[in-house]
């Protein structure tokens, strides 16, 4: 009984007289959260494009435990319960937001972990406010817009092991400051504009596994300190301006399995050492330009290695050497490599390749069918001496989705078997196809560019044709057929180039449905006739949904009453109507001023009547306007004041009267032939 009253004694002791343990996270981290939540809300209430989500953030409420709400961890090992972890990602969708809106997160010394990734995010990287981080192991800042240089206090974080501040716009120099973070193992600053040379001081961080600058604005040479970093995996410095030779002691890096370097300005060979590479699984040496000499045999005895890109150099294949390759390679490109003879039969048994370059060589012979049962997602063979007919097993492969032959001496008819494919890209121009357009092709559901310009194909534009995307069908036999009015099922197509040939008609309405995607309008040196209202009413360009690299010549554009050359590495600047040396009649659409994107608008040499619209007025981006040798009438509108980035004028032989009104952009047009 005594026993029993000491016990209740005790427990009513530790009730009334010690001081209660709280099990909620400390007042002060709760009033920084609620502070960064009405900082973001009120940002966004600022700036009324701005988009985000408020999941996770609804559970974040006064009076409440953090260490219950969403994004939050904290630390439940301990009786104060300090917050460790914010996943605070993605909570912004679009517009921008200040990186003021940081600072309150950034007292919260317990911090452990930090990710703010794709936020939209813009401003300097708050620096001081890291000061007091002494626990920090990883912070994400990817996918935002900070700029300014990386702050010299996130070099002072002993503890980091992973800083990520990959594509946003941040500059200045990578600090040799970056030998202080010892037990840093992600280093990731690619798609930034840093510049200068990479500090040999990046060798004192022997714990790292990944280092990525990639697209970048390093220049210098690779700095021979980097055969210290021995536990390095992957090691990303392709798309800089990197000089110089390959450090040989790459080779003591016996952990590397990605290892690149495209895109940069290196020289000399593959070093030997490379060979000691044995986890090496990726080795991208494409587009230096100054990397010479012959390519190893060696390098296919690496037993891992899956991608090996040495295109666009002065590497040159080794005639006399031979292939015993024991690796399964899955990306292959040997661009511009010298190779010559048929297509190498040590190919056959790379049964994995899902990608293969071999263009720009003096590969001669036949498409053997071997290759084309080899079930290749990618297969580029542009520029070379290939010749004979297409295998029709090529296009009965699901996993084909690239094809390029351009600018060969193939012949014959495309296989009707071409419907049968999954084909996005096709490009077969410049060779000596014969026949007419495989009706099959109407089947390929997915198709986003198709060129078979500059062959020997016969008959009319095939009306049954259903592209998706991209269309450069142009200079093939002079096409003699009204434009098909299937082309409704076109609401992504981006790029339509039907140029030089002899289609006859109407403008045909089908254009009206295509506003909404349409960047590129090339129908010049045609006999098209009519101009109702139908030509697009906006134009917003659609964001890509692929990414490839891959030969495109440049699109040719009517200006001056000559053909003169756009770029095509410049298409993404222009949005563009070619309609000049037709047939047109009638008056000048209004529905054309609602072009606010447009950049080029070429109606010259028609028979259009009528009065310039007033909304051309409202071509916001226009740079050139042609308007010459047709017959409009009536005063110049006074609304082309307003076109601010106008460059080129031409009005000229129309019956057009007035003056041109006065703005400081039309002053500087003193072009008299206007």
């Amino acid at each position: 009984m005594l026993k029993r009253c000491l016990l209740t004694y005790f427990i009513l002791f530790l009730v009334f007289f010690i001081p209660q343990i709280s099990f909620s996270c400390p007042q002060d981290q709760i009033q920084s959260l609620l502070e960064f939540k009405n900082l973001l809300t009120l940002n966004i209430n600022n700036h009324y494009t701005t988009v985000i989500t408020l999941e996770g953030l609804e559970t974040w409420k006064p009076n409440s435990d953090c260490s219950k709400w969403q994004l939050v961890r904290c630390n439940t090992r301990s009786p104060t319960r300090e917050v460790m972890d914010l996943n605070l990602h993605s909570l912004v969708f679009s517009g921008s937001v200040s990186s003021s809106i940081l600072r309150p997160v950034l007292r919260i010394s317990s911090l452990v972990t930090l990710d703010i990734s794709s936020n939209f995010i813009e401003g300097e990287i708050p620096g001081d406010g890291f000061v007091n981080l002494t626990r920090f192991i990883s912070l994400d800042m990817s996918d935002n817009s900070f700029n300014g240089s990386i702050p010299p206090e996130l070099f002072s974080l002993k503890t980091l092991q992973c800083l990520d501040l990959s594509r946003n716009d941040i500059g200045g120099t990578l600090s040799g400051d970056i030998k202080e973070l010892k037990n840093l193992q992600e280093l990731i600053l690619s798609e930034n504009f840093i510049e200068g040379d990479i500090p040999p001081e990046i060798g004192s961080l022997t714990e790292l596994r990944t280092l990525t600058l990639r697209q970048n604005m390093f220049s210098g040479s690779i700095p021979l300190s980097v055969s210290q970093l021995m536990k390095l995996e992957t090691f990303d410095l392709q798309n800089n301006s990197l000089s110089f030779e390959i450090p040989d002691g790459i080779g003591k890096l016996v952990n590397l399995s990605n290892f690149s370097l495209s895109l940069n300005k290196l020289s000399g060979g593959i070093p030997l050492s490379i060979q000691n590479l044995t986890n090496l699984e990726t080795l991208e040496l494409e587009n230096n330009n100054g990397l010479s000499g012959e390519i190893p045999t060696w390098l296919f005895g690496l037993q891992k290695l899956r991608i090996l890109q040495l295109g666009g150099n002065k590497l040159q294949w080794n005639k006399n050497g031979s292939v015993y390759a024991q690796s399964k390679l899955t990306h292959l490109s040997l661009r511009s490599c010298g190779l010559d003879g048929t297509i190498p039969d040590w190919l056959k048994n790379q049964t994995a390749l899902l990608f293969l370059d071999l263009s720009l060589n003096k590969l001669e012979g036949s498409f053997p069918k071997w290759l084309a049962d080899l079930n290749i997602g990618t297969i580029i063979l542009s520029d070379n001496k290939l010749s004979g007919s297409l295998p029709p097993s090529l296009f009965q492969s699901i996993s084909l989705l690239v094809l390029a032959l351009s600018r060969n001496n193939f012949s014959g008819q495309i296989p009707d078997t071409v419907g049968e494919t999954w084909v996005m890209i096709l490009m077969l121009s410049e060779n000596n196809f014969s026949g007419s357009v495989p009706k099959s092709i109407s089947k390929i559901h997915r198709l986003m560019f198709l060129d078979l310009s500059k062959n020997r194909l016969s008959g009319g534009f095939p009306s049954f044709l259903w592209i998706k995307h991209h269309n450069a069908l142009n200079e093939s036999e002079q096409l003699q057929r009204q434009i098909p009015h299937d082309f409704t099922n076109l609401p992504y197509l981006m790029h339509l180039d039907l140029h030089d040939n002899k289609i006859s008609g109407n403008v045909p309405s089908f254009i009206s449905r295509l506003s909404s995607s349409l960047e590129v309008l090339g129908l010049t040196i045609n006999s098209l006739e009519g101009m109702k209202e139908s030509l697009p009413s906006s134009s917003s360009p659609l964001p890509f949904m692929y990414s490839f690299t891959i030969e495109i010549h440049d699109l040719a554009v009517n200006w001056k009453n000559s053909k003169q050359g756009l770029a095509n590495r410049n298409l993404y600047l222009y949005t563009l109507i070619d309609l000049s040396k037709n047939k047109l009649f009638g008056e000048t659409p209004y529905s054309l001023g609602n072009l606010k994107s447009l950049k080029l608008l070429n109606l010259s040499y028609n028979n259009i009547s009528g009065l310039i619209p007033q909304s051309f007025g409202n071509l916001e981006k226009i740079e050139i306007l042609d308007l010459s040798h047709n017959n409009l009438s009536g005063k110049i509108p006074q609304t082309l004041s307003k076109l601010s980035e106008l460059n080129v004028l031409e009005l000229s032989n129309n019956k057009l009267t007035g003056r041109i009104s006065e703005s400081p952009q039309l002053d500087r047009l003193n072009d008299p032939n206007i």
